[in-house]
């Protein structure tokens, strides 16, 4: 910490009021927090115990002494928090302010003005990328819903369809070009049927129903394997 401090030493900080800072700071920084920028206050007057204002990656820390430096209390805001900052440049120094979601208005005057101007540039530079992360997460969230909605092109609708019993027994028939049946009390398809059951002939009168629902043969085809059929029963 101590190196990243002395960058910021070169524009007018009181390097006693850093170090008091930094020492009382190494016990409150959160993990993967980091100190970007601090600004201590410079009143016209001499001022023991000057207000510093300490921008981390994370929040604004308010730091003010208290008891003769003693003591020193901290207020902070992390950057959800915040909804704006304003710089105000006086000719004794400037004034930084923010104010809160809450409707809070924080500000510290006397800041030199070189100062101000870095926390600000700071804070808008934190807050942006608050906001880009804000909308990355918005516009994942949005794709991943609406690739929920997309059905899967690939997917295949599946068509119940009822088996049909016994395909193979199934015999076919020659039909004319006028499509009219051609009847032949001596072939083979007859002779079986005059050997099957009054129950293996109804199995077989299902089969062909089950193959005109399903689109396989034509209703000119069932009406003469059903008036086949039902001649032998």
């Amino acid at each position: 910490m101590k190196d990243q401090i002395k960058k910021i030493l070169n524009e007018e900080q009181d390097p006693k009021a850093i170090e008091k800072i930094t020492s009382k700071l190494n016990d409150l920084l959160m993990k993967n927090e980091e100190i970007g920028y601090v600004a201590v206050q410079k009143k016209p007057a001499i001022t023991v115990l000057p207000d510093s204002i300490v921008m981390t990656n994370k929040r604004i820390i308010i730091c003010q002494p208290k008891n003769l430096g003693l003591t020193m209390n901290f207020t902070d805001f992390t950057w959800d928090e915040i909804e704006g900052t304003f710089v105000k440049e006086n000719i004794l120094g400037s004034e930084f302010s923010f104010s809160t979601k809450m409707d809070l208005q924080v500000s510290i005057d006397y800041i030199p003005k070189i100062q101000a101007r870095k926390i600000f540039t700071y804070a808008k530079e934190q807050l942006d990328i608050l906001k880009n992360t804000a909308i990355n997460i918005a516009v994942s969230d949005a794709v991943k819903s609406q690739e929920s909605e997309i059905p899967n092109k690939e997917t295949i609708e599946e068509i119940e369809t009822e088996e049909v019993i016994n395909y193979a027994e199934i015999m076919p028939i020659n039909f004319t070009h006028t499509e009219e049946i051609i009847p032949n009390s001596d072939s083979t398809f007859e002779k079986k049927l005059n050997e099957l059951s009054q129950k293996e002939l109804f199995d077989k009168l299902q089969n062909y129903k089950k193959l005109l629902d399903n689109g396989l043969i034509f209703q000119v085809e069932y009406d003469a394997f059903k008036k086949e059929i039902l001649s032998f029963m």
